[in-house]
């Protein structure tokens, strides 16, 4: 089901939002100090080719521990992110979404494109995973915050 849900949205939108993202990664390889914008385009940019079976989580939830991105430098690299490239790629996104969402079997598409603006918003410190990875993740965190509740308690 992965399989066709990735391939009727590689040729009904895909394709041009994960060129767009593509497109301003080479913008911010070319500005030098963009590099690691740029790299984080062109994972989210093959992520927006084929969303379907993957899902965008926190490294932090991930691995359990900050890191780089996802302090204080995270952040504000995601507000530098947001003005340059961020809003523009959100927009695109939203546009794409309320053109699937003028039919039926477009809602499940316009849903994925809006959760690709979420990331458009703020890509720096989230890591692109397998869904059922994602879920083993915030399992492992739930059991990690039960246990810091009982030893507290």
């Amino acid at each position: 089901m992965r399989a066709i849900g990735n391939f009727l949205w590689f040729i009904l939108g895909g394709l041009f939002m994960g060129l767009a993202w593509w497109i301003i990664g080479v913008l911010a390889f070319v500005t030098i100090i963009g590099i690691p914008w740029g790299r984080a385009c062109f994972v989210i940019g093959q992520f927006s080719f084929f969303p379907f079976g993957k899902e965008a989580i926190s490294r932090k939830e991930l691995h359990l521990k900050d890191d780089i991105g996802t302090g204080g430098l995270g952040l504000l690299g995601n507000i530098v992110w947001f003005v340059l490239g961020g809003f523009w790629l959100a927009l695109g996104h939203v546009m794409s979404a309320l053109a699937c969402f003028i039919t039926i079997i477009g809602i499940p598409f316009g849903i994925q494109h809006l959760k690709l603006a979420g990331i458009a918003l703020a890509p720096i410190g989230k890591t692109i995973v397998a869904k059922e990875v994602a879920e083993m993740a915030r399992k492992a965190n739930a059991e990690e915050s039960v246990r810091a509740l009982r030893a507290n308690a």
